[in-house]
């Protein structure tokens, strides 16, 4: 595993409240390659943001350990940017200052006041809100927050970036015109991206290969699906190719056989 830019080496997560401990994640295994867009699906409670806290250093492992570039990391910092379903954004502070902050941040010793400036002005170019610099969170819609959200992950330069359904709360057109921007911005950069999400659709057009987990609690990884589609993809001629309808049909199929399991138990 240690070969792999990111390595999620026998990770394992136990909860423990009140004397009682819950197995969340048991045994996951993970190596990803260095510009990989990988998405992480699976029902509700099956660790997967968890998972993506670890890898974060936002949440301790019980076991395991998390590799990125062959240095271990156990503790947030910039190398590794999130974006959440909320867009988290400091609604007191403007488009342009809220991308600012992350700029100043990492780069306040190495790059000159103009250097940021123009940095956070490219990054805000790349997500198109360039024309919104000076308007603040209350005065954007949801969809233009989350652009701002990426944008300042995006600004920091990380080397893995990590997506917590950050589609997941807007519209359907609005989704579905980030997830293209999402996907020029990953061409562009040829950055990194572990991805979770609970949209079948979602992660067959975006990801490189997919991991589906088991239903929890004790969850790990049951398959992991390659996506052969050759990039740029457009969703439109998508619709009808036999290798999307086919990775599709086997994510669904996963998902389906799993919950029927989960049923048959109850």
């Amino acid at each position: 595993m240690a070969n792999h830019y990111l390595s999620i080496e026998g990770i394992g997560k136990t909860f423990t409240r009140d004397r009682a401990a819950t197995e969340v994640l048991r045994d996951v295994t993970l190596g990803v390659e260095k510009g990989e867009y990988i998405s992480i699906i699976g029902h509700s409670g099956c660790g997967k943001s968890t998972l993506l806290n670890i890898v974060a250093g936002l949440t301790p492992s019980t076991v395991g350990a998390v590799l990125l570039d062959g240095k271990a990391v156990d503790e947030p910092g910039p190398d590794r940017a999130v974006v959440f379903q909320n867009h988290s954004l400091l609604p007191w502070l403007t488009v342009y200052e809220n991308v600012a902050l992350a700029v100043d941040k990492v780069f306040g010793a190495t790059k000159s006041a103009a250097e940021r400036a123009e940095w956070t002005k490219y990054n805000l170019d790349l997500v198109h809100m360039g024309h919104a610099r000076d308007k603040r969170p209350s005065e954007i819609s949801g969809g233009m927050k989350q652009r701002v959200g990426i944008a300042r992950a995006l600004s920091m330069e990380p080397k893995v970036l990590l997506l917590d359904e950050p589609f997941g709360a807007l519209d359907a057109l609005t989704r579905a015109h980030l997830q293209d921007q999402v996907m020029q911005i990953h061409a562009t950069l040829g950055n990194t991206v572990l991805m979770i999400t609970h949209d079948v659709d979602e992660a067959v057009l975006l990801s490189d290969r997919i991991v589906m987990m088991t239903n929890g609690p004790a969850a790990r990884i049951g398959e992991v699906l390659d996506v052969p589609l050759e990039r740029p993809r457009n969703r439109i001629a998508l619709a009808s190719d036999r290798t999307y309808l086919r990775s599709r049909e086997a994510v669904l199929k996963f998902l389906y056989e799993r919950h029927r399991f989960v049923e048959a138990a109850e």
